[in-house]
């Protein structure tokens, strides 16, 4: 039997907000920081990282979500409590120095926009704890056909991101992914609704359940 393996929301950039989601009866299984993209609405810069990440995350993971990180930001962050680095733009290499120099776990963040954009998939799966298909949008949202993904075949845990909105979730309810949403829990960009996170949170419980 397949079924959802759990709910990641990203872009946090506010306390109450998180901590909504921490002490929600069915929180996510990840909560996502947008740490050195700076062009994304969502960004959060150092100072109020730290006093974000200074809270007891009890079931949560949190996540560091960078994009092509250089040795200045990794430096920066790393006593900070991160469970996972979500990289972008890497390769596998860098990848693996990343991994081994900061021993975090890492989400390989791989952008799709065409069938063919899933095989990379391979190239990154020793590095990978967890596997994350992305649409090429970044901030913006977008989608691509997450039946590309019917051909991945591995042992990582998939999570899965791209203009997913909450009403959608049940068409990926015998899909053993990790579903990641951002946007559409917002009121505006940048600025996340308790009442959609709510109701994200419920409906992975119910569909899983």
């Amino acid at each position: 039997f397949k079924s959802m393996k759990g709910s990641k929301i990203c872009g946090i950039s506010d306390l109450n907000i998180l901590n909504y989601i921490i002490n929600h009866p069915y929180p996510a299984s990840f909560i996502g920081f947008i740490v050195n993209y700076s062009q994304s609405p969502r960004f959060v810069n150092f100072e109020k990282l730290k006093e974000l990440l200074n809270v007891d995350k009890k079931k949560c993971k949190f996540v560091c979500v960078l994009v092509k990180p250089g040795p200045e930001i990794l430096l920066k962050i790393q006593s900070l409590p991160f469970d996972y680095y979500q990289i972008y733009d890497c390769s596998p290499e860098e990848i693996e120095l990343i991994k081994n120099n900061y021993n975090k776990k890492i989400i390989v963040a791989l952008t799709i926009s065409n069938s063919g954009d899933i095989k990379r998939y391979k190239d990154f799966e020793n590095v990978a704890d967890i596997l994350l298909f992305d649409s090429k949008g970044y901030e913006q949202s977008e989608s691509f056909n997450h039946e590309f993904l019917d051909d991945v075949k591995t042992s990582k845990p998939i999570m899965i991101a791209g203009d997913i909105k909450t009403n959608d979730l049940t068409k990926f309810k015998n899909k053993p992914y990790i579903i990641d949403i951002s946007g559409h829990l917002e009121l505006e960009k940048g600025v996340k609704d308790i009442n959609k996170i709510d109701k994200f949170l419920n409906t992975v419980h119910n569909i899983n359940s």
